[in-house]
């Protein structure tokens, strides 16, 4: 057949194949839900440099793409009634703050909507310490907040503050809640908040791309040194620890099955993770900002989701403002349109910077939009 009778979907695997052709990438996957069916299932390259294919249940380090799972353990504790958005934290958590300072104030919404006044602290400069659960979380609870209750991205802190929290309410660690409430109920098999020892560590291997030529380098993103971020997430060590906020490693069939899951209101098949009152509430807007502190771009977020709307989002050129969804550091983003019931996710294995990286996911995101919305 040739190119130019490709159908749409033949069109949307040219396009994935195209980036990998650039070399953008060394591998990836895409999957597509439309409603509770998944559509489409593309994999392609090599888990890393000279590495084997790429197979469907190739697990990928999610980078920020975690912060959703880990916020559904928090609304499933809602769910049964275990804790309320408005609450304090140190309701559960009295180690958090002294009473009756402002950082005692900090609520799991809070949290939830990054308003809780440590978007970067020193946890974010100590990655040698994230693998020590009860060391990242003595960290926070002496931290002075600044800005509390103004959005401001929180890169690492989000994931142990959700988490310490799950753990404080449930006596489980949040990857084992995320396990056994949300992974299996839905069929996740190949995802995970810290990679089990009885697994082997056989997740992708990242690749940092430097900058390419231009006039000037957009002033957006958290501004890490890529080959840094990627010689980090590659350790075992990391992929083994409970990192909430950015080290959950999985698939692209899996997350795009959980956006699925959201946009039919928190059940897929006869499984179901969340209410689907609880589902509109976490993917309203909650907090905005014309200028996001950390990333320096506009921002709205919802309870753990981060809603469209602005010229920076990473979920295609044309998407509504009700879409939501999540990007990971420069290498994988996915998202949910609740209105047409299509869930995408693309994860890769190349870190680029934030132009780069919106243009590459865009063109994939507009392409599935057509064919599928």
């Amino acid at each position: 057949m040739s190119v130019f009778d490709a159908d749409g979907p033949a069109r949307i695997e040219q396009l994935f194949a195209a980036q990998l052709d650039a070399g953008l990438h060394h591998g990836a996957q895409l999957a597509v839900y439309r409603g509770e069916d998944r559509v489409l299932s593309l994999t392609g390259g090599e888990v890393g440099p000279d590495g084997d294919p790429v197979t469907p249940d190739q697990k990928f380090v999610l980078f920020s793409c975690t912060k959703p799972y880990t916020a559904a353990c928090v609304h499933h504790l809602v769910d049964e009634g275990d804790l309320a958005y408005d609450d304090p934290l140190t309701e559960y958590w009295p180690e958090y703050a002294d009473p009756g300072t402002e950082k005692a104030e900090t609520t799991v919404a809070d949290v939830l909507t990054h308003r809780a006044g440590l978007a970067l602290t020193d946890l974010d400069r100590q990655p040698d310490t994230w693998t020590d659960w009860d060391a990242s979380v003595s960290i926070l609870e002496n931290a002075t907040p600044q800005g509390l209750g103004e959005p401001a991205y929180h890169p690492v802190s989000f994931g142990f503050l959700a988490g310490e929290l799950v753990r404080r309410v449930t006596g489980r660690s949040v990857g084992r809640y995320a396990r056994d409430h949300i992974f299996e109920p839905i069929e996740m098999d190949d995802t995970h908040i810290g990679l089990p020892e009885s697994e082997p560590d056989d997740v992708a291997t990242l690749t940092g791309f430097a900058d390419p030529d231009r006039c000037r380098t957009p002033d957006s993103g958290l501004g890490l040194d890529r080959g840094d971020s990627a010689a980090t997430f590659n350790r075992e060590s990391i992929h083994r620890a409970e990192i909430p906020a950015a080290g959950g490693v999985g698939t692209a069939a899996d997350m795009a099955r959980f956006y699925a899951c959201l946009a039919n209101g928190g059940r897929i098949g006869d499984d179901r993770i969340l209410d689907t009152d609880t589902v509109a509430t976490l993917t309203r807007v909650h907090a905005q900002t014309e200028r996001d502190p950390t990333l320096g771009v506009p921002r709205r977020y919802g309870l753990g989701v981060v809603r469209a709307g602005t010229a920076h989002d990473k979920y295609g050129t044309l998407a509504p403002d009700a879409v939501f969804g999540h990007g990971g550091l420069g290498s994988s983003v996915a998202w949910a349109d609740p209105e047409t019931g299509v869930a995408f996710a693309y994860v890769t294995n190349g870190i680029r910077d934030p132009l780069e990286h919106r243009q590459r996911v865009n063109e994939l995101a507009d392409a599935v939009r057509h064919v599928y919305a």
